[in-house]
């Protein structure tokens, strides 16, 4: 597990603020916009990045917090490469697509 070293400041845009390497990668951070988002790889092969509503207050999030969802296969990347890793989430979070709820 990593801590970033850097924090983002008020122009910073993406930043990942806990992530950790491997088979079963996972790690959290924040969109820039009052947004954060958590990734784990899921099935040793897919990268599964979920993006949150702004000002969440509980500490873990609910599905209902969940306002866009990414997935990428790790084919072709080192998942236990920081670098990679990251430049794979960074990529999955501008890509994300909002998800749609059924209305009860």
């Amino acid at each position: 597990m990593t801590i970033a070293a850097d924090r983002c400041t008020a122009a910073c845009d993406f930043a990942i603020e806990d992530i950790s390497t491997g088979l079963h990668a996972s790690g959290f951070g924040q969109v820039g916009d009052g947004r954060s988002f958590s990734f784990h790889i899921e099935d040793r092969r897919t990268l599964l990045v979920e993006i949150y509503r702004p000002r969440i207050t509980d500490l873990v999030p609910h599905e209902e917090d969940i306002v866009a969802t990414a997935s990428r296969s790790l084919e072709h990347v080192d998942a236990y490469d920081e670098r990679s890793l990251a430049a794979v989430v960074r990529d999955a979070v501008a890509d994300a697509q909002p998800v749609t709820r059924n209305a009860h």
